[in-house]
Order: structure tokens, then sequence, then C-alpha cells
């Protein structure tokens, strides 16, 4: 049984192995098949808060794989009427795997210690590792012919980026983080990347020109994430310089892709000509949420079978 926390539950021959599961899936879907290869199979989605992407994908992924599903919000009493533990115990005898979207990853790292069926992160403030997963599988699509691949992150050094961090070392791909003092990735975070993958290619910088020149993919976020609306506007102001336009794209060779895990702020973090223009594919990445997260329960859920 084996949970994903974090990508450093992964290796890399797992992340391959995921990767060639959605492949074929993709494929078959492509073509109007939709095998129900998890007949019975349950998957519960605990939220603690609100998603578009990661509850719509997961709850097609799992109906799509002829399994069903349960959402389980606040009403559970997750951590309040009932202890985090226990919620664990006793959920993991109901269903077959559970995505747990929460406020705190400690609780989510809690849960996970307490449950006998498989636990996926669907979005903590450390880590936000299905995005990722989606997000390399989308780039081997669009850019899988290069032999070497940089990513240039611009922006928040938040739960996307350090799971793109350990996701990218694990790919053998180059990893440049552009962000503001105060909010860049922490140096004991990086550390922990590079004991985990020798020789990994990892980088924190200040200058978002720097990190863009050369770079295969060009990546930005929110500036106030979930549980940050208090610090909108001091965020704003420290970021300004960080906004992803056409002049900052420009500095990217011509084949470089531009990403978002979305929801994004066109005038914000990135201008309306770059989101919607021709180099992005941010609509091609929240598709395959879905096809990464059936190959993820495919892998998953066939490990236990």
């Amino acid at each position: 049984m084996r949970h994903l926390l974090t990508l450093f539950d992964l290796q890399p021959m797992e992340l391959e192995a995921i990767f060639t599961i959605t492949h074929d899936l993709k494929e078959k879907f492509a073509a109007g098949l939709r095998e129900p290869i998890l007949p019975g199979r349950v998957l519960a989605m605990l939220f603690e808060r609100p998603s578009l992407r990661t509850r719509v994908s997961f709850e097609a992924a799992i109906l799509q794989l002829g399994g069903g599903s349960l959402f389980l919000g606040e009403d559970v009493g997750f951590g309040s009427r009932e202890s985090v533990e226990d919620c664990g115990r006793v959920l993991g005898q109901f269903v077959d795997v559970i995505v747990s979207r929460t406020r705190e990853h400690q609780s989510l790292v809690d849960f996970a210690s307490n449950c006998a069926c498989s636990v996926i992160n669907g979005l903590s403030e450390q880590a936000h590792p299905c995005q990722a997963l989606a997000d390399l599988y989308t780039i081997r699509e669009q850019l899988g012919g290069l032999k070497t691949l940089r990513l240039a992150w611009v922006g928040d050094g938040n739960n996307v980026a350090r799971s793109l961090a350990i996701g990218c070392a694990k790919m053998g791909y180059s990893f440049v983080a552009a962000s503001p003092p105060g909010y860049q990735l922490d140096g004991s975070y990086l550390d922990e990347v590079r004991r985990a993958v020798p020789g990994a290619e990892i980088e924190q910088i200040e200058d978002p020109r720097e990190a863009v020149e050369g770079a295969d993919v060009v990546y930005t976020d929110v500036w106030a994430s979930m549980g940050q609306e208090a610090e909108k506007q001091s965020r704003a102001e420290s970021f300004a310089a960080y906004q992803v336009d056409r002049k900052l794209m420009s500095m990217a060779p011509e084949r470089a892709i531009f990403m978002h895990c979305m929801p994004a702020h066109r005038g914000m973090e990135v201008t309306a000509d770059v989101l919607d223009g021709p180099q992005s594919v941010v609509l091609e990445q929240a598709a395959n949420r879905m096809h990464v997260q059936k190959g993820l329960l495919a892998w998953l859920l066939g490990k236990q079978s």
C-alpha cells in the first residue's frame, strides 16, 4: 500500500510507469475507449479547500475507470468533530483510495499514517504533487524530443514550485526559480532535493530575466494563493517585477512553452497575450490532470489488486 504525499514518494522508474499507463489510457480515451479497469473501486475526496481541476478531474478519472467517488467536505468534521487520526482509521476501512486537500500538510501526514488505504495529496500548503505530475507529463508531450530541458519558475516559491523542483530533479530536468526576497524556496528544502537526487540541477535567483533566458518552459502561478488573501496588496507590490509578459517571454527561445497551474489572473502574474498566446499550453496541462490521475489511480490500485 502506497501513499503519494509529495513527489519524494516516487522513484524515477515509478514516474515512468505512471506516465506509460497514462499514455495508454489517454490514447484509448481519444479513440473513444474507456476501459473499466477499476470496477467497484471507491475514491473518497476529503476537501478542506475549494477546487475545480483537482476535484472534477479525479471524479471523472475514477468514473471513467469503472469506479465511483464520494465527495467529503467540512460536514464530516475532519479534525474538528472527529480527530484527524480517527478519520483516517475509519475512512480507510470504507474506500480504496482517498484524495485529501488539506489546509495543513502535517494533518495530511497524520491522516495517511492512520489510514489503511492509499492517500493522495490533492493539495497542501507544502506540496501539490498531482499538479506537478500533470505538468511533467505535459512537458514531455510538448517538448519530448529535447535532450536537455530547463524549467524557469517565475514567482512565489509555493507548493507548486516545491513539487516541480523535486519532480524536475527526478526527471533529469534543470530547474531555476526566480522569486523576490522573502518569497523564495527554502534553502533547506532545496538541500533536501539535492540529497534525494544527487546531481540535481536546481537554482534559486532573484532576476526573472536571468531565469527565463534559455528556458524551454516558463511557469508562473498566482501571487497570493488560498489563505493568503490578506496579503494580496503587499504581494502585488513585491511581485510587480515578476509578471510574465510578452517582453519577458521573448527572452526564452521561440520553442519555449508557457505554463500556469490556474486559476490565472490576467494582468497580474501574467498578461493575457501570454496566457492566451501561441506558446501557452495551460489548457493542455489542465486536461492532463485527468489523464495523469487516471494513470496514477490505475498504478496505485493495480499494485494492491
